[in-house]
């Protein structure tokens, strides 16, 4: 009991420091994408804009309020001889109303209210570029943390032949221009590191701002993540259903359709009713009123021809927009096959790099390593060796790191 009650007691005290100490989150690729598409500033901006349409569409069916005045009727100027009382006039009151065809602003309300869609459709393609822009920066990272390692490596393997230089040294066994030549290398090397951790701090304080957090907050990546291109066959409808761009582009044919719509509905005619009452300065004169209908007449030639060229030009508009369409999408197919062919060649250069070139190179490295140790070869040939492996490995992760932008560029086009 008096163990249990310690250990408890231990416990309790621990617990404040586990709490201090909490380790920073680490992100995936996904949850970074997640929270770009929920938490994006200008992302947000694009559906306040679709509700603002959606309000500017029900306010389209409003009708204009209706006016009322007074004045008078048939009232003789002054200065003039009125010969009887009921030659003075009338007071009198005037109310007007317009009344719109019910057609038009209906068809009016649709095509307002399609641009909503169009907002939409655009937030996609902005998604879309913030996507392609976050795995660029999350893959920069993955890239920049390996090199970190490759370079922290090559930092104790030249630390080791620091010390066994050192202590050659005093027997004669060594020159101490190699001391200090290592020296060199070493803070060569520590700052390759830091230059690496810069690309870190700035992809973090980049995916940061994308998911509309401080830059400087601190996160991890999944450094066990390797992208994977996934090559496919594409042709003309499936691009058609998946890309944002031509989403977008159906959108504002559709929208146009309804604006050709509302256009068309201008031959409809448009009235008015007026109610006009009038009191007469003489009594004797019986009050009187007065009530009329209106109705315009569109079809006038002078009046049709503004809403009919008007829809020519749209319906040409809307054909050009299908025409674009389809050539953007021919044009896409064939650039995808492009990129799946580049990126193939690509994955078996670093193929080669990783199974038979850095290889060998390193077993090379080895040898020289354990014929240094058991002096047998001076320092500067290990050095070259050293030098040319660290070059291969270099160049194997500028490889990937173009690879995985290849890859990033291939899934952007197929949903631009």
């Amino acid at each position: 009991m008096m163990f249990l009650t310690r250990k408890i007691a231990w416990i309790l005290m621990l617990l404040p420091l586990q709490l201090f100490s909490q380790q920073v989150p680490v992100l995936s690729l996904d949850s970074v994408l997640q929270r770009i598409d929920q938490n994006n500033v200008l992302l947000q901006s694009y559906g306040l804009r679709a509700k603002g349409y959606k309000y500017s569409a029900e306010a389209a069916t409003a009708w204009m309020a209706p006016m009322v005045g007074v004045g008078t009727f048939m009232t003789p100027y002054p200065f003039q001889k009125v010969m009887e009382d009921r030659d003075k006039g009338s007071i009198m009151l005037r109310a007007e109303q317009d009344i719109p065809n019910r057609a038009k602003l209906n068809a009016k309300k649709n095509y307002i209210a399609s641009q909503g869609n169009v907002e939409l459709a655009t937030r996609a393609v902005t998604l879309n570029d913030f996507k392609a822009q976050a795995k660029s920066l999350y893959y920069n990272w993955l890239v920049a943390e390996e090199r970190i390692k490759v370079l922290q490596q090559n930092e104790r393997i030249m630390i080791t032949m620091k010390k066994i230089e050192e202590v050659r040294y005093p027997y004669n066994q060594s020159q101490l221009g190699n001391v200090y030549k290592i020296d060199a290398r070493i803070e060569e090397n520590r700052n390759m590191i830091r230059m690496q951790e810069g690309e870190i701090a700035k992809a973090r304080a980049w995916l940061n701002s994308l998911m509309n957090k401080p830059g400087n907050e601190e996160f991890a990546i999944d450094t066990s993540y390797a992208p994977v291109f996934n090559p496919a066959s594409h042709d003309t409808s499936s691009l058609a259903n998946v890309r944002g761009d031509v989403f977008k582009m159906n959108e504002s044919i559709r929208s146009m359709q309804l604006n050709i719509e509302s256009m068309k509905q201008e031959r409809k005619p448009d009235f008015r009713v007026q109610f006009d009452h009038m009191s007469p300065f003489d009594n004797m004169m019986p009050r009187a009123f007065s009530a009329m209908g209106m109705i315009s007449i569109p079809i006038v030639p002078w009046a049709s021809k503004m809403y009919k060229s008007e829809v020519k030009a749209m319906q040409y508009n809307v054909q050009a927009m299908v025409k674009e369409k389809s050539s953007m999408l021919q044009e896409t197919q064939g650039m995808l096959y492009g990129m799946q062919a580049e990126i193939q060649s690509m994955q078996k250069r670093i193929q080669g790099l990783e199974t038979k070139v850095i290889p060998s190179m390193q077993k090379s490295l080895d040898a020289n390593f354990i014929n240094y140790q058991e002096n047998k070869l001076q320092i500067p040939v290990v050095i070259d060796a050293w030098e040319a492996l660290n070059m291969l490995k270099m160049d194997l992760l500028n490889e990937k790191q173009k690879l995985y932008q290849m890859i990033v560029d291939y899934e952007k086009e197929i949903y631009r």
